[in-house]
């Protein structure tokens, strides 16, 4: 059971949700969309469908883990193909580079929810969301989509909790972004970039990793392991085969990084 005032922000999220009437919400597979999609799900049925926008940016793990989770919710699930890197803004990775691609998403959604007559667009930005550079906050007003658990004052403390308490299978998913934030602002973002980093988190996740992420700075691999994750690269036998592998993908050089694992706001070289 949740605590008084938990109890109360899930019943703000419920009302919020079925005041709408009709929802798509922008579905990642992500624990924040996740939540926003079974809850309105449950009080909205058929008239709540995830979307997942589906381009070279988005690693292929998260789309497996969002059909799954959106068919163990029993919710409607669509998935849209995009392409970011057709957008010359988007490329050239400056400061505004997730207002662009956020731009991108919101207009396809928007065609979407016209062409299916839904009411509203929701995303699953929080309160502790508030507190980063986030340019694509910018592009979600600016296409009136609306953010169900900031208006419910939900924190990314109480959505774990919430997540796991209403039983959804990925509670305890590590925060993921799209694989264009591996790429150090000011570099431009190619397919080649981003197929190479996905593989390289691929294999990392093979090798037990679960807080990780792999920075492309172009001949060199910098990795960031979460606190919890150090002791896997302990065994010498393990870095000498992430270090292989690696350079199989293009890096001449692979390092990791002292300060360990920072999500978020860490793409500016």
């Amino acid at each position: 059971m949740f605590n008084t005032t938990l109890q109360h922000k899930l019943d703000e999220l419920r009302a919020v949700l079925s005041d709408m009437g009709s929802v798509l919400v922008a579905y990642s597979g992500g624990i924040d969309s996740t939540v926003v999609l079974k809850v309105a799900h449950e009080q909205l049925g058929e008239h709540a469908v995830g979307v997942t926008a589906v381009s070279p940016t988005f690693p292929s793990v998260e789309l497996d883990t969002a059909i799954r989770v959106a068919q163990e919710i029993g919710a409607r699930h669509e998935i849209v193909r995009t392409d970011q890197l057709e957008i010359p803004e988007f490329v050239r990775n400056d400061a505004a580079r997730c207002y662009h691609c956020k731009t991108d998403l919101y207009r396809l959604l928007e065609s979407s929810r016209q062409t299916g007559a839904f009411a509203h667009i929701a995303d699953g930005t929080n309160l502790d969301d508030l507190g980063d550079d986030r340019p694509g906050i910018k592009a979600a007003r600016e296409w009136g989509v609306r953010s169900p658990l900031l208006e419910a004052n939900l924190s990314k403390e109480d959505i774990h909790l919430l997540a796991k308490d209403l039983g959804l299978s990925n509670w305890d998913k590590p925060a993921a972004a799209c694989l264009s934030s591996r790429v150090p602002r000011g570099m431009p973002i190619t397919i080649e970039k981003l197929g190479r980093i996905e593989a390289a988190e691929s294999w990392l996740q093979h090798e037990g990793l679960r807080h990780f992420r792999v920075r492309d700075h172009g001949a060199i691999a910098r990795i960031e392991v979460g606190q919890a994750d150090l002791p896997v690269l302990i065994d010498p036998e393990r870095r000498t085969r992430i270090s292989a592998r690696l350079k199989e993908l293009g890096f001449q050089f692979v390092t990791v990084d002292l300060e360990g694992y920072r999500p978020g706001g860490v793409s500016l070289g």
